[in-house]
Parts: structure tokens; C-alpha cells; sequence
């Protein structure tokens, strides 16, 4: 990673990490007590291959016409598969499109969602998922009173709801990104479909107030979509993003300026990351979760 001057604004609405974390980001290492810690060992093992397939089809664009628009968002709910699974484009109205199939045997919702409770609490936990372009995360205090309290419910309490401020580099340099992740209901699902075996899990919501750490740098916004559908020995993880999109009251709004678009560079950027922190995250997991699934998540 190319070494960048930081630069927090001040307005930054989110818990202001401090500035000896933010160049420990910059170095992208383990902290001595970092190094110290069990899951730390996940952090030099060697990263999974991505699937070729699907990175030689983030080579190009896709074709616009074929895509799904996030107003069709409860296809994700139809049985068999769409026409494009894996692929990126430019929208028509200026905005990015992105998805992305990655099977991962062995894994199971409970396991994602477990995950992304988890992970939460510490900076290694994010560094571990995908160690080239995850550089930190951190969460409001609040919100881990919530993720430490035993009497919180997974999913419900511990996912759908929460904010994060995750630190990742994706090509296009180092930036503070807020998550808020919702539940299906809020993405705009339709709770009467969904339910196995079309779908056994959501992880979702919207970033917003991406903060680049590189001074002059735009902001942006996108809505992201993992759908879990149970296969035989474990999940397919289906993957939808649409840049330039917010959710506002259970439904999408687009919030780029006309005559504007989303720099292709930029969405073919996400792509590509997403093949690589997937395919690494579908060996991972089930590692990770074997070792420290029955142990308290603190």
C-alpha cells in the first residue's frame, strides 16, 4: 500500500479513532499485542485462490441491459439464478453495478452471522478476513455494549442495525467507509418469501460518508446485497452492489448528480475485491469458526 497523508475531518461523524491507530493502518501490521492474540496465526496464512472464472469475468463490463436494478431487488428470492451472477458495468443513470457468486462449502448462515458479530470488536478480526486491502475497523462504544451482552440476539440484535466504520484500501487508495447494515425488511425484502430454500440469510445495508484518507478525494455511497441460499455442503453467497445508491424508508435512492457517473475504475476496483475477499473468506471461516464458534465472542 502507497503511504498517504491522513486526514480525519473534523465533521466526521463517527467515533474519531485515534491517530496512533490510524498509522498503525497505514502500515497495515500487527501491533505487538495483536501478535500475542490466538486468531492472530489467520493473519499470515496463506490467502485462498480466487476463482479464475470469475475474476476474468471482472475483466470487462457486462452487458447494462441484463442487469438487476435495485428496484428488482426480491428477484434475489427467485429460485435458479439471474442473468448476470458475476460481472460490473456502469449503470445508464451514472450509477455502478457489481455481482458476484462465490460457493463456499462448509460455511452456513449461522456462521456468517456469527462472523459479523464477532469480527467486530477488534482491528486483527477485519485484518485476518482479507489482510491486503483491510487495514481497520472500529465500532461506537455503544454498539459494543450491545455485541458483548449475552442477552443479545444473533442476528437480530448484534447485525441488523449495527454501524461500521471499516478502513480498507480497494485500488482506489485508504478510506474510512460507514456500513449500516440492515435487516431483510429494511433492504426492501418481501417477508413472505424469504425463507429457505431460496434464501437462508442476508448480510446488508448501505456505506456512506466514505472518508478517503488521501486528501481531495470524493465521497460516494453504495447499497450492498449478500444473499446466503443453502447448496448441498454448504452456500452460495450471492453478491450485489449498486453505487451510488443510499436506502431511505425500506427502498433505494439515488444520489448521484445527473450527468455524473461513477468512475468505472472505481466499481471494476470493488469488483475485483470482492472476488478476492470472498473466495478467502469462503476458506477461512470455517476455520475460524471451529476454533472460536463456542467460545464467548468477547
Amino acid at each position: 500500500m502507497t503511504e498517504a497523508t491522513v486526514v480525519i475531518p473534523p465533521e466526521y461523524s463517527s467515533p474519531h479513532p485515534p491517530m496512533e491507530l490510524v498509522a498503525q493502518w497505514k502500515k497495515n501490521e500487527l501491533t505487538g499485542e495483536e501478535k500475542t492474540r490466538p486468531e492472530a496465526r489467520y493473519y499470515y496464512d496463506a490467502l485462498a485462490a480466487p476463482d479464475p472464472e470469475n475474476l476474468r469475468m471482472m475483466e470487462s463490463p457486462c452487458d447494462p441491459s441484463k442487469i438487476l436494478w435495485p428496484e428488482r431487488i426480491n428477484d434475489l428470492l427467485n429460485p435458479g439464478y439471474l442473468e448476470i451472477e458475476t460481472g460490473w458495468c456502469q449503470m445508464p443513470n451514472g450509477g455502478g453495478f457489481i455481482a458476484n457468486l462465490t460457493r463456499m462449502p462448509g460455511v452456513t448462515a449461522k456462521m456468517a452471522y456469527w462472523w459479523w458479530t464477532w469480527f467486530t470488536l477488534t482491528n486483527l478480526r477485519y485484518k485476518i478476513w482479507y489482510r491486503p486491502s483491510h487495514l481497520g475497523h472500529f465500532i461506537s462504544p455503544e454498539r459494543r455494549k450491545i455485541i458483548l451482552d449475552p442477552k443479545s440476539r444473533i442476528p437480530e440484535d448484534t447485525v441488523w442495525g449495527a454501524t461500521h466504520h471499516a478502513v480498507e484500501d480497494i485500488g482506489m487508495g485508504p478510506e474510512i467507509i460507514d456500513i449500516h447494515f440492515k435487516s431483510p425488511e429494511e433492504m426492501g425484502f418481501d417477508m413472505s418469501r424469504f425463507h429457505p430454500p431460496n434464501v437462508s440469510g442476508l448480510i446488508g445495508g448501505y456505506g456512506d460518508e466514505m472518508m478517503m484518507l488521501v486528501p481531495g478525494a470524493p465521497r460516494g455511497c453504495a447499497v450492498m446485497c449478500h444473499i446466503l441460499r443453502d447448496v448441498p455442503g454448504g452456500v452460495e453467497w450471492r453478491t450485489r452492489f449498486w453505487m451510488g445508491y443510499r436506502l431511505q424508508n425500506r427502498k433505494t435512492d439515488f444520489c448521484v448528480p445527473p450527468g455524473v457517473q461513477v468512475p468505472a475504475e472505481a466499481i471494476r476496483g470493488l469488483a475485483i475485491h470482492n472476488v478476492m475477499e470472498f473466495s478467502n473468506f469462503a476458506v477461512m471461516l470455517p476455520k475460524v469458526y471451529k476454533e472460536f464458534g463456542g467460545k464467548p465472542i468477547g
